[in-house]
């Protein structure tokens, strides 16, 4: 729950100036309406929920919150520039591999045959890099007043706000695909040969978005309240 908040939070924050701002959002209804399946909008909140949801549980792990995790002890011994591995490094590959089982299995419950799975596996996948590719090394000294003979360094995740950020950027540079028949399997490929090949921290997306201009309640689209909408 706290990981599901914290995406809804991120996606709100991100897009509180466009036509779109997560105002589909009905609670923790987290994967949208239908409007916005297969879409870029549902490529970012499926991408945000799985790195809010292994951020959260590697937060609580290292924080002494659960019994089935904690601290990541493998990292250990002096690092090539000197430093001693010591401290409560983030144990994200439990918070990921929880992550990967909790987010991903509704979707490979339907089989992973579907353009629509193979879409939302990959920007599940590319949000939980995301977190992974901007892990920190922090550090503290230790020696008289302050005088770092000994530095000890754990690794840290970044804080969530980086992650969105990352994300939305991943957001605006998504690559439309579809799906293309090799032997017995249907990757996802650009839909463009001007496209440049995307990689697994890219966002990837079938369909293209509703101006969101025009108010739709029973697809989730709410339309603007209080401003005027500029399909522009």
């Amino acid at each position: 729950q706290r990981g599901a908040e914290l995406a809804v939070l991120e996606c709100q924050h991100q897009f509180h100036s466009r036509r779109w701002n997560c105002s589909t959002l009905q609670g923790l209804q987290l994967f949208g309406k239908v409007a916005i399946q297969g879409t870029r909008e549902s490529a970012f909140i499926h991408a945000i929920s799985a790195a809010g949801i292994a951020f959260a549980v590697t937060r609580a792990c290292s924080r002494g919150e659960l019994h089935k995790c904690g601290c990541d002890r493998k990292i250990r011994g002096v690092s090539p520039e000197g430093f001693q591995w010591l401290g409560c490094s983030d144990n994200l590959s439990y918070g990921i591999a929880f992550s990967q089982a909790f987010v991903d299995s509704p979707e490979r419950s339907r089989g992973v045959s579907s353009s629509r799975t193979l879409m939302n596996l990959h920007n599940n996948e590319a949000g939980r890099k995301a977190l992974l590719a901007h892990m920190k090394v922090e550090c503290k000294c230790h020696g008289v007043s302050g005088s770092c003979e000994v530095r000890t360094c754990w690794k840290a995740m970044p804080a969530f706000r980086q992650v969105g950020n990352v994300l939305k950027e991943k957001f605006e540079g998504a690559t439309e695909v579809y799906p293309k028949r090799v032997g017995t399997r249907k990757p996802l490929v650009p839909k463009s040969s001007r496209f440049k090949p995307y990689t697994a921290h890219d966002l990837v997306y079938l369909l293209a978005s509703p101006d969101f201009c025009d108010r739709a309640p029973r697809r989730g689209i709410l339309g603007p309240s209080g401003r005027q909408c500029n399909r522009t």
